[in-house]
């Protein structure tokens, strides 16, 4: 399959759509937008692609909660369909509120008989972040992280911070090596610049199979590099950071 296509699923308040499918594009995948209420009415359309990403932005206006509405949305109308989606070993991304759907509607494997075992909530700050971040890649399990050690990317979120329902649960998902990604020190320090408070430092985290991804940060604002914030005065490279990852899903079905 020389040009995989791919699902961005939007929903009102969804304002990464554009840049998220640029990304693809670049990649060299076929991305198609796609409004949730398309799905909504003909579920079968999911059937027609190989990757499913649901970008960043404020679904809903983050009603209730970030992703929420989104979320429930999934659950109640589109899990079986996208249970299927998944089972036949295609990809998901969720990139911040989309990270934020992801483990909400439980498209990540983090419902069990007591409920979800770990979720997104308000940064430890109280308010809305927005900066660059250090980030490095912990195991080999997912599959968007394939041959990455660490990235430089922007974060833009107010409820980022990643919490597990305890110590145990932390534990098991980290030995499991689904805490895939996590917040990195700045060169010369010891200590995570930890921008959220988020348990372990967690940036980012796959399902079991390492095809399921959700994460914070935004690769999608650092396919040029241009982009970086200090690009005048590094050596000049030829893509940016985040693009890695949009070339390993699509890598993965050439």
């Amino acid at each position: 399959m020389p040009q995989p296509r791919i699902l961005i699923l939007r929903a009102p308040g969804t304002n990464c759509d554009a840049e998220t499918a640029y990304a693809f594009q670049c990649a060299g995948g076929q991305p198609q937008v796609l409004h949730l209420n398309q799905l909504l009415e003909s579920p079968h359309l999911a059937a027609e692609y190989q990757i499913l990403c649901l970008p960043g932005g404020f679904s809903y206006g983050d009603d209730v909660a970030a992703g929420r509405i989104f979320a429930n949305q999934i659950r109640h109308h589109l899990s079986d369909v996208l249970a299927t989606f998944r089972e036949a070993g295609k990809l998901i991304l969720g990139i911040c509120n989309g990270f934020q759907v992801l483990i909400k509607s439980g498209l990540l494997d983090t419902d069990d008989s007591q409920g979800p075992v770990a979720s997104l909530v308000w940064n430890n700050s109280g308010r809305f972040l927005d900066t660059w971040v250090r980030l490095r890649v912990d195991g080999n399990q997912c599959v968007f992280l394939a041959g990455t050690d660490r990235l430089f990317l922007p974060i833009a979120h107010a409820e980022g911070k990643f919490v597990a329902r305890d110590q145990q649960v932390l534990d098991q998902l980290g030995a499991a090596g689904q805490l895939a990604l996590r917040y990195d020190s700045a060169p010369g320090e010891t200590e995570a610049t930890n921008p959220n408070g988020s348990m372990a430092d967690v940036a980012g985290m796959c399902d079991a199979t390492g095809r399921v991804f959700g994460m914070m940060p935004h690769p999608e604002r650092f396919i040029d590099p241009t982009q970086h914030p200090q690009w005048t005065r590094l050596a000049e490279e030829p893509e940016g950071e985040g693009l890695k990852l949009f070339r390993n899903a699509v890598g993965y079905f050439c």
